[in-house]
């Protein structure tokens, strides 16, 4: 297996695929208003399902996973939030 990536980076070094990537993604105009607008309602689907998931668990005396679903639904919502502000 080579170091670049499947489309020819000539670096090769491990990762360096990634870094491209990365150092490509930098350059590239922001993702558009609605896109990012329906990327954060499918957020707040996915973030609603796990409030109710912590709060039926917390109901059945399940503390860990409320607490682990609970956590889920806190980064979606953050995740949410970032892909909003930032673009």
């Amino acid at each position: 297996m080579t170091g670049g990536d499947p489309a020819g980076d000539a670096r090769g070094a491990a990762g360096a695929g990634e870094r491209a990537g990365h150092e490509a993604s930098r350059g590239m105009a922001p993702r558009p208003l609605i896109e990012r607008i329906a990327l954060g309602g499918i957020a707040i689907v996915v973030a609603a399902v796990f409030g109710g998931i912590a709060v039926a668990a917390f109901a059945g005396n399940e503390v860990f996973l409320g607490t682990m679903a609970g956590i889920g639904a806190l980064m979606t919502v953050w995740a949410a939030a970032g892909n909003l502000r930032r673009g």
